[in-house]
């Protein structure tokens, strides 16, 4: 009996790019043994994104779809796709072709090599990609390597292929708020990354932007290491040192020299910076205790409006 691989794509606002996407992966899939299916996961597109859907699962049984109720975000439609797939391995890729389809070939030998994760990181940056973005990107790799627990590669993608005791895994966990990139990292197994040189996005705009990578950065650094609690303690104690130096130096001059030291911009100055050394320990402390409320509440990752896969006995 054939081994069976389910692709999962994650789509917001795709339309244009689903048949071809779709075309690609059936012409991967002609040259190798495999059975296969395709898992489209709509997160609240606001196109015609799943009228394609339902028009390529009537041409191709193999093709799956789930809609999503709204936007719950890109991991929960890459979750909701991990929790319905059936099959011994899992490929995860992304619908706008900047991910080469042609690589699952090589990330299946890896699989049948042994290798339990296999992911793919960008060799060069996206050829659509602004400096701006390049930029941004290069630093959102430097941030949560520094201040999380977990280390990932500059470039790394949600193009990748996992083993069916990795997707047991992943469906056991229960957090609200997923960063998927990091949490396949942190989760062991063998693994092993293959770089890739991006193609041009097919249709389309990005949705990445600084700010998106910014919130994902900081949702990443705070779903996989306490470092930022550390850090706020490490500053406040740095500041109350320089505090006591400067006050120290102010009793000398005031002692020995009878000069005061007068100016409200100094005052002034000092109340600012320790009001937002505070105002930045509360935000830190702020998100954490935040995420423990929303993880309280066992909302669950996404609600699922219609879907023609069945139901997992």
């Amino acid at each position: 009996m054939h081994k069976k691989i389910a692709v999962v794509i994650p789509c917001f606002n795709e339309a244009l790019n689903i048949p071809k996407i779709i075309k690609e992966i059936e012409v991967v899939f002609e040259t190798l043994n495999y059975n296969y299916e395709i898992i489209l996961v709509d997160d609240g597109s606001i196109d015609n994104t799943v009228e394609i859907f339902k028009i390529e699962s009537v041409r191709n049984t193999k093709v799956k779809f789930i809609e999503f109720s709204k936007n719950f975000g890109k991991d929960q439609a890459l979750k909701a796709g991990i929790d319905a797939a059936d099959g011994d391995a899992l490929v995860t890729i992304d619908a706008d072709l900047q991910h080469p389809p042609t690589l699952i070939k090589e990330m299946i030998e890896k699989w049948e090599a042994g290798f339990e994760i296999i992911y793919a990181y960008r060799k060069e940056n996206n050829p659509d990609a602004s400096l701006k973005n390049k930029i941004g990107s290069k630093a959102f790799y430097k941030i949560v390597n520094y201040l999380s627990d977990i280390n990932l590669e500059n470039g790394i993608a949600d193009y990748r292929l996992i083993d069916k005791k990795v997707i047991n895994a992943l469906v056991s966990i229960d957090e609200y708020e997923l960063f998927l990139r990091g949490m396949v990292k942190w989760i062991g197994f063998k693994q092993i990354g293959i770089p890739y040189i991006p193609e041009q996005r097919f249709a389309g705009e990005s949705n990445y932007s600084i700010k998106s990578l910014m919130k994902l950065a900081l949702h990443g650094i705070v779903s996989f290491s306490t470092k930022p609690l550390y850090l706020s303690i490490f500053l406040g104690l740095s500041l109350a040192g320089l505090g006591v130096l400067f006050y120290s130096i102010y009793v000398f001059y005031s002692l020995f020299y009878h000069l005061a030291i007068s100016g409200w911009a100094s005052v002034i100055f000092t109340i600012v910076l320790f009001g937002s050394l505070n105002l930045i320990v509360l935000g830190i402390v702020g998100i954490y205790v935040g995420k423990i409320f929303i993880q309280s509440k066992n909302r669950p990752n996404y609600i699922i409006r219609d879907t023609n896969i069945e139901a997992k006995r």
